[in-house]
This record gives structure tokens, C-alpha cells and sequence, in this order.
């Protein structure tokens, strides 16, 4: 497992690939709409942000997993 704190944690070819990634997801969801089925996140915020919750919960459900 590999732990990200940073976007300099990224290689720059990484990076590229990420948000080719990123831009195929928004281009074809449908593609995507179940590569997390059976997993789930929490999400853990440092500041209370109902918007925040709400986009990475949303994002999830989107890709077909669950939010604890």
C-alpha cells in the first residue's frame, strides 16, 4: 500500500496518468459504474464540510460502493 500526503508524492508521469484517468471517468461513467462494488470508504475530515462529505460520498456511489 502505497500512502499519499502530497501531489509531489507523484511522479510526473503519474500525474498524467491520473488525470487521463480522471477525464475517461467523466467521458464514460458508465465504464466505471461498478469498479467498487463490495467496498467502501470513510472518509475522515478535519474541518466539519457538508459539501466535501457530500462530493466524496457522491463519488462513490457513483463508482457503485458504499459510504460508512
Amino acid at each position: 500500500m502505497r500512502h499519499l500526503m502530497s501531489p509531489l508524492d507523484f511522479s510526473v508521469e503519474e500525474l498524467a496518468n491520473l488525470l487521463d484517468l480522471a477525464n475517461d471517468i467523466e467521458h464514460n461513467p458508465e465504464k466505471y459504474a461498478h469498479v467498487c462494488d463490495r467496498k467502501r470508504i470513510a472518509t475522515l475530515l478535519y474541518e466539519p464540510s457538508t459539501r466535501t462529505r457530500f462530493s466524496f460520498e457522491a463519488a462513490m456511489m457513483n463508482l457503485g460502493g458504499k459510504v460508512c
